[in-house]
This record gives C-alpha cells, sequence and structure tokens, in this order.
C-alpha cells in the first residue's frame, strides 16, 4: 500500500479477492499458486497444497505468527471533561509498548492532552502529536494482555475499498498465530492448514516461527508520500531460528520465507545481529539477500512497495512477465487471493 515503487501494471477489479477462500467455496490450502523460478523466469501454476512437491528434505520455511487485533476502534472525543466528538475511528498503525501505541484518529480536532474513551473501562489520552506523520501516540488506561482483552472485545479488523462484506476477525488470522501485536494480517501464511504443515514435516521439511508485527500500511491519504523507510515494525527472533537457518545452508537447503514481514525481519537480524528490535529495512533489487533464499507470497497490487522487495528474488523483467501471466491466467489479489512461491 506504500509507494515507493514504479512498478505499475493494470490490475482488472474482478480480480481482487473480496471473499475469503472459504467463503467461496474452497478450503484455505487450495487456492491457486503461481510458481517463479527466480533464474529462469519459468512459470508453472499449481494449488498451494501441492508446496511440499516443490520443496525438498532440509529445507526450512520461516513463518510468522503474529496474530491480528482488530485494530479499529471508535471512541468518544474529551477535552478538559468537555466532550468535542461523539464518534471519532481510532486506527492503530503500531504498538510503542505495553500500553502506548501510536494510532490515526480520524478527525482534524484532536489534540495534545485529549482523552479518547472507547468504553466504560477503557480510554486513551493524546500524548504525542507528530510533525511529519499523521499518526498520533496514546496512551491506554490499560495495558498488556489486558490492554488486548479490551480491544479483542470491542475493535474491527482493518478492511480495504475491495472486501465490500465485515468479515470476522477469524478470517484475517493464520491458523499458527498466538502472539498478538499486527493490525494487518501477515497474509502470506493464511494459505496453511494444519494438515498441510502435518505433510511438510513428514516430507522432512523444517518449520520455524518468528514475529513481526505488521503496522498500518495506508494512513487514508492518497497524497501522502511515504517510503518503506519510514515504515517501523517490531519484531522478535529466537537464538534457536538463527541457528536453524545457519545449519540449513550449510548443509544445502535452502530458506523460505512465509511473506515480505519474514523477509525483513530475518534480513534485520543478520544485519544488526539483534533478535528483538524494530526494523525500517528497505528490501530491492539493490539488496543482497544474505538469509533467505526463497519465498511465499501472495500477489501484490500496482506501485507496491513489497514488489520491490521480490525484485531482491528475481530481476524485475522476470516478476513482470510472471504478473502478466497471473493476470492472463485469473489468479486473485490480495489478503483472501492467489499465493506465489518464488525459489
Amino acid at each position: 500500500m506504500m509507494g515507493a515503487t514504479a512498478f505499475d501494471f493494470y490490475l482488472p477489479s474482478e480480480l481482487n479477492a473480496s471473499h475469503p477462500p472459504e467463503r467461496r467455496g474452497i478450503r484455505r490450502d487450495h487456492v491457486r499458486m503461481m510458481v517463479l523460478d527466480k533464474k529462469t523466469g519459468f512459470v508453472s501454476h499449481d494449488n498451494f497444497f501441492r508446496l511440499a512437491d516443490y520443496l525438498n528434505p532440509g529445507d526450512l520455511i520461516v513463518m510468522n505468527n503474529s496474530r491480528t487485533v482488530p485494530a479499529i476502534l471508535n471512541a468518544s472525543l474529551y477535552r478538559h471533561t468537555k466532550r468535542i466528538q461523539k464518534q471519532v475511528e481510532i486506527r492503530l498503525a503500531r504498538r510503542c509498548n505495553e500500553e502506548t501505541w501510536d494510532a490515526l484518529i480520524v478527525t482534524d480536532d484532536a489534540q495534545l492532552g485529549d482523552i479518547l474513551q472507547f468504553s466504560s473501562d477503557l480510554s486513551a489520552m493524546v500524548m504525542d502529536i507528530k510533525k511529519d506523520s499523521p499518526l498520533k501516540t496514546i496512551l491506554f488506561s490499560k495495558k498488556g494482555t489486558e490492554l488486548f482483552n479490551c480491544i479483542y472485545a470491542i475493535g474491527e479488523p482493518v478492511r480495504y475499498e475491495y472486501i465490500h462484506n465485515k468479515w470476522g476477525l477469524d478470517y484475517y488470522q493464520t491458523v499458527f498465530a498466538s502472539h498478538p501485536g499486527s493490525v494487518e494480517m501477515p497474509s502470506a501464511g493464511r494459505a496453511f492448514s494444519w494438515e498441510l504443515l502435518f505433510h511438510l514435516q513428514r516430507k522432512g521439511i523444517e518449520l520455524d516461527f518468528i514475529q513481526l508485527h505488521t503496522g498500518l500500511s495506508y494512513l487514508l491519504d492518497d497524497e501522502l508520500e511515504t517510503s518503506p523507510t519510514d515504515n517501523y515494525e517490531e519484531y522478535h527472533l529466537s537464538e534457536n531460528t538463527i541457528e536453524k537457518i545457519r545449519k540449513t545452508k550449510a548443509s544445502g537447503g535452502r530458506v523460505i520465507a512465509v511473506g515480505t514481514t519474514v523477509v525483513r525481519a530475518i534480513e534485520s537480524a543478520g544485519i544488526t545481529g539483534d533478535l528483538n528490535g524494530v526494523t525500517n529495512l528497505y528490501i530491492n533489487k539493490n539488496f543482497r539477500l544474505k538469509m533467505v533464499d526463497g519465498i511465499i507470497t501472495g500477489l501484490h497490487e500496482p506501485k507496491a512497495s513489497h514488489l520491490d522487495m521480490l525484485t531482491a528474488f528475481v530481476p524485475q523483467h522476470l516478476l513482470w512477465n510472471a504478473y502478466e501471466e497471473a493476470i492472463a491466467q485469473r489468479y486473485l489479489w490480495h489478503e483472501f487471493g492467489d499465493m506465489n512461491l518464488i525459489l
């Protein structure tokens, strides 16, 4: 959603997946999969549940087990105990700590010190107004698990204009999501089912998990020019994950990241040596990938910065050709759409 690339193309609106696969009558792991050979550009077509056919024993798949939070909240806006607005939409953008978030407050009225009253037992104060961003920092009256419980009780998932129905939060979760913090679903992992994960393990393919909590990608302002370097995201890796990556590469196996979030987290850790941190790493064709060999990802919209990241795996002209074929073959785009394996 963040414009940073010239990679533009025409995407017919009917290829925007507006319904989850389960509501289209197919299992989540039966979405289609375009397989792209990063060296030759050769493209083949399959279904995602046959993923194991393209991998070898000793390969390692790394997934993001961040759990999606319902990041759209509504509150009344108060100033000096006086109600200024009855209902204001707040979009959580990024968690700063246990009780503080950067958020998009969808009104021009919010000032420093104002109170957002979400419910009888949850409020927040506007603590900081940023000069170069529409985001504001808010301090909640609760923290940690208690705060997340309140957010899950009153919030709704972030939806974009191609989603016409109010699908419940469960449709915006991967089956292995366990650590709350993403305001948008780390959607590359959505197509995995438990059956597929067990099948991969039985074939000798290693699985591991990291967390990168995704931030809000669209700030409701088409005029706002943002860069991926403005997008700071919190990530957590274990020493065990880094060790598995080293062993996989040393034994000739491939490390396959599930989603751009996993690439960003692992490559950031590879550069800094920090297993827990915040990254604004921007990956493009000039970036030499050191940790990751392949990627499982969705299909990205025109001008999306994620397309820049894919050019670190495959030359842009080959990616362009593959995307033209995906459109011709009527693949579906976005978080409820089809998948792309680049190896």
